[in-house]
């Protein structure tokens, strides 16, 4: 089989006339970010070189004869504001095809210097966004090209086990993380998912279509809810337009192969796929359990002309996590297969980005579906054969569909207008078994309701671009009680501000309030042919966010953070578990089991806070640095009302990554 599959993605190889050559290309389009209008004739040149170059009279631009390496491009043209694009991969196999929009300037070029930076900040968002390049996650070291493992060097993030991706971003739970993949929202981005959380062991996204990620912990654009602790923004690269292409890796975890291409003069598309070989590991070494995982992933776009655009995008997952009753010589095994499961899990995302630009700005209009199947069968001393001695039959599915309707628009008084509106229409379904020694549960849930939303945002500098503000608000509701259905009390407003105290050094805040839906395991859970926590007065969580900080840009692409936080909770769920207990499912969502299974009350607050200092170094001549720390509280109540830290209390966190280039596209790392 191995060796069937190494052949043909061979064969495509060389179909492909992949010849190696001693350089590379650069090349792509430059484009008003607003219209997506052609700019002619603007600078382009590579730092810490003399290269430089001009986009045509169409925007084009093509960088060629580059030996393999990373480079850092500066793009400069009167009338819009520089940019810095860091750290794009340049190999002797393929082009590196990437296009740039350009933002106009606010301001006539005689009354200010726009300046471009090395980091990225928008106006929604001065503080508490981190854009991270695709290079910057290869080289993490023991990242295993994993975004969720690259981020932990951030500052406020944390995880509660070296061998899962659970973030835990500025002491809330995993479960308050939301992924975007090209404007396409993904529920999970983890093999091996925890089902009413986020996170999981492996990473799901293959790295080789991520051009750059906008990591946001606090100061969320309002078209982006129903999070209270981070949102990712993953920008997927276009397929090469110039020949078909593919890649074969082979790595210690997995097999996977990816191919790219054009489909016609206006088409490309990227597509790949990958499957573990963890199982045949684990059973060498003798471990009880064998999971297997397999993913697919691809993205077609087709560009109708100048003014219109459609992307569509597919992601999914295939996992499984089998018992090896051959490994029962210790005890310590026998005691892993007395109490695992046999998992079986399958999810998809697939969706739709349709984009009509015009004069001063841009339709976006968003079509997908998702889909988490969930399923776990233990039996007592793993005899599948004796029906009597079943514990635990568990199967779960969540479905989604969404359209999400958005309008862009600058002005040319340097306004930014953003609006829109959001469907969704969910489904969610149970069956629940499980044995508790004498006691046992069993019910079955078949829930389905609706979500709405509206949100706006208007930005503005002012003083000579020295001050830049912006306000948003968004409204979100659903039909699972008539009370949640009324979006007035899910109002969430949201203000920034950032204000430049001269070239190098800016004052930035932010303050808002950010709503988010009960796990569906929570709005689903029956007993007695009753939704359980319907009945319980169930709510919007709340989250009231408050940040400021000041930035400190170096030259030779550093800079120094101080941000300061502190998020309140209300409305947290409490659960009442089969055990008696009671427990804030804020602590939950960091390991293997299925988070809110139980009735809960909207009763439960917290308190989050913090300083973070970063220290950033992009790559200049070859050396590249992240040094971070983090103080940080997390404390949320218990049923009698008392503030007891979190199991994400992580006090003290410090972080450093340091990595230097080498000739021949060497690098060495250290985390």
């Amino acid at each position: 089989m191995l060796k069937s599959i190494l052949t043909t993605f061979f064969t495509l190889l060389a179909a492909a006339g992949l010849i190696v050559a001693q350089t590379g290309i650069i090349k792509g389009r430059l484009f008003n970010a607003a219209n997506n209008e052609a700019i002619p004739f603007a600078s382009l040149a590579i730092q810490s070189t003399t290269i430089g170059i001009q986009s045509d009279a169409e925007g084009n631009y093509e960088f060629t004869n580059l030996p393999p390496g990373i480079y850092t491009i500066i793009i400069t043209n009167i009338g819009f504001k520089d940019k810095i694009i860091n750290e794009l991969q340049v190999s002797n196999n393929k082009p590196t095809m990437i296009d740039f929009g350009l933002e106009e300037a606010a301001v006539s070029i005689e009354k200010v210097v726009i300046k471009a930076s090395a980091f990225r900040k928008t106006e929604e968002s001065p503080v508490s966004l981190r854009t991270i390049g695709v290079a910057e996650i290869q080289r993490a070291p023991g990242g295993n090209r994993d975004l969720s493992r690259a981020v932990q060097s951030l500052p406020g993030v944390t995880t509660v086990s070296s061998n899962r991706n659970d973030l835990v971003i500025r002491g809330g739970s995993p479960n308050e993380n939301r992924f975007y993949l090209d404007d396409i929202e993904v529920p999970n981005i983890n093999h091996f998912a925890t089902q009413g959380a986020s996170g999981g062991p492996v990473g799901l996204i293959n790295v080789d279509f991520v051009r750059e990620v906008d990591f946001f912990s606090g100061a969320f654009p309002a078209n982006r809810g129903n999070t209270m602790s981070s949102v990712f923004n993953f920008k997927f690269k276009d397929g090469r337009d110039d020949r078909i292409g593919a890649t074969v890796t082979l790595g210690t975890n997995d097999l996977g192969a990816t191919i790219e291409g054009p489909l016609s003069k206006k088409a490309t598309f990227l597509a790949s796929a990958r499957r573990s070989n963890l199982g045949g590991l684990f059973k060498l070494i003798g471990l009880p359990f064998l999971p297997i995982y397999n993913d697919f992933q691809f993205k077609t776009k087709i560009k109708f002309d100048t003014k219109n655009e459609l992307t569509v995008i597919g992601l999914g997952a295939l996992d499984d996590f089998s018992l090896n009753k051959e490994a029962n010589k210790t005890e310590a095994q026998r005691y892993i297969l007395s109490y695992l499961p046999v998992l079986t899990q399958w999810n998809y995302t697939l969706g739709a980005v349709y984009k009509h630009y015009y004069k001063n700005g841009y339709i976006t209009a968003v079509a997908s579906r998702n889909m988490l199947n969930n399923e776990s069968v233990k039996y007592q001393d793993n005899d599948e054969t004796d029906a009597t001695k079943l514990n635990l039959k568990y199967k779960s599915q969540e479905i989604e569909n969404k359209i999400r309707l958005e309008s862009t628009q600058r002005f040319k008084n340097g306004i930014k207008l953003n609006y829109g509106a959001a469907f969704e229409y969910v489904k969610y379904n149970n069956y629940t078994y499980q044995k508790f020694g004498p006691k046992s549960i069993e019910y079955t849930s078949d829930l389905d309701f609706t979500k709405t939303a509206f949100f706006g945002q208007i930005s503005q500098t002012f003083f000579g671009d020295k001050l830049t503000a912006s306000a948003g608000l968004r409204g979100d509701a659903n039909s699972y009680t008539h009370e949640m259905s009324n979006p007035l009390p899910q109002l969430s407003p949201r203000l920034s501000l950032a204000y430049a105290l001269n070239s190098t050094v800016s004052l930035n805040f932010n303050t808002g309030i950010y709503y988010q839906t009960p796990a569906y395991t929570i709005l689903g859970y029956r007993q007695n042919n009753e939704f359980v926590n319907r009945n319980t007065d169930t709510k919007y969580i709340r989250s009231s966010h408050a940040v400021a900080g000041l930035e400190f840009n170096l030259k030779n692409n550093a800079k120094i953070t101080v941000e300061g936080y502190y998020k309140n909770y209300e409305n947290y769920p409490i659960a009442f578990l089969q055990s008696g207990d009671t427990l804030s499912l804020a602590n939950l969502g960091a390991d293997y089991t299925v988070v809110g299974n139980s009735p809960a009350k909207s009763i439960g607050k917290g308190r989050t806070y913090g300083i973070e200092l970063l220290y950033q170094q992009r790559l200049f001549k070859g050396f590249y640095g992240i040094l971070a720390y983090t103080y940080g509280r997390s404390e949320f109540t218990n049923l009698a009302g008392d503030y007891i830290v979190s199991s994400w209390d992580s006090q003290h966190i410090i972080s450093a990554v340091a990595s230097k280039k080498f000739d021949n596209n060497w690098e060495i790392g250290i985390k």
